[in-house]
């Protein structure tokens, strides 16, 4: 891989791992725009920066993540269901990895946004801040961000979701989601390599790899500070009008052909 196309994947990595738009969706036409090869090298360089993005996480929230054990504790409650339903249900997923999916879920995703969004305009929400979020309603957001296995769907996206519906205001619905990305990812992360051991031993091109990492982890870590700020002042409809047009434009390009729809991770 090209240290420049590095350069933009991890770009492309950091802009959307957190935003609820699908970081998959991205990656997949990103790779294909740059004619990339979707080998063992490719995916060893999805986790790679994938954990850039992490790192940024912790980053940007390590003062709350040091002030005691009940985030962590939520963030287990949170993550569990995930693991759970995810560990079950991984032996029926390689179907759902074609494009129509991810298209079809983008779209789906983008709508559920809207909807939310106008049915609690000028709500009054009951939680304002990760403190007042109890260990039942973050199982109960777990549970929802687990929807993420479907491809398109979105982690933050699902999880994000979650959290208005249960009361949550925008700001403490997204950085739980934030915050939940450490444990669901990491482990995520590690089962993949348990899973294919032979996926990092690959990687022997430490410069893109590198070069990867770091962007991801520069980007994301002013993407949340923007993101935090955003929805302060806005709603997530524009993030639901994003995925729907990006949804058509997906199913254009596989429609026309340009796109193969078996593309995949």
């Amino acid at each position: 891989m090209e240290n420049f196309y590095a350069l933009i994947l991890g770009i492309i990595e950091g802009l959307t791992e957190f935003l609820p738009v699908s970081s998959t969706g991205h990656m997949i036409l990103g790779g294909t725009i740059l004619g990339l090869k979707m080998d063992d090298f490719w995916r060893s360089f999805l986790i790679i920066i994938q954990l850039g993005s992490i790192l940024a996480v912790v980053f940007v929230f390590w003062k709350r993540l040091i002030q005691g054990f009940d985030i962590w504790f939520k963030l287990a409650a949170g993550f569990f269901p995930t693991g759970l339903i995810g560990l079950f249900a991984e032996k029926y997923l390689k179907e759902l990895f074609n494009g129509y999916v991810v298209v079809s879920m983008l779209i789906i995703g983008g709508i559920i946004f809207i909807i939310i969004e106008k049915y609690h305009k000028n709500k009054t929400y009951e939680i304002n801040s990760l403190d007042e979020i109890t260990y039942k309603k973050a199982f109960c957001i777990g549970i929802i961000q687990s929807l993420a296995i479907i491809p398109g769907t979105s982690r933050s996206g699902s999880s994000i979701i979650g959290g208005l519906l249960l009361g949550l205001n925008r700001k403490s619905a997204a950085e739980f989601s934030f915050l939940l990305a450490i444990p669901t990812m990491i482990i995520a992360t590690l089962y993949k390599i348990y899973k294919e051991p032979n996926l990092l031993s690959d990687a022997n091109s430490l410069i893109p790899l590198s070069i990867g990492f770091i962007t991801a982890f520069i980007v994301a870590v002013f993407v949340i500070k923007f993101f935090l700020k955003f929805i302060t002042k806005f709603n997530f409809i524009p993030f639901g009008i994003y995925r729907i047009i990006l949804g058509i434009l997906f199913f254009y390009l596989y429609y026309s052909g340009i796109l193969n729809s078996g593309d995949q991770f």
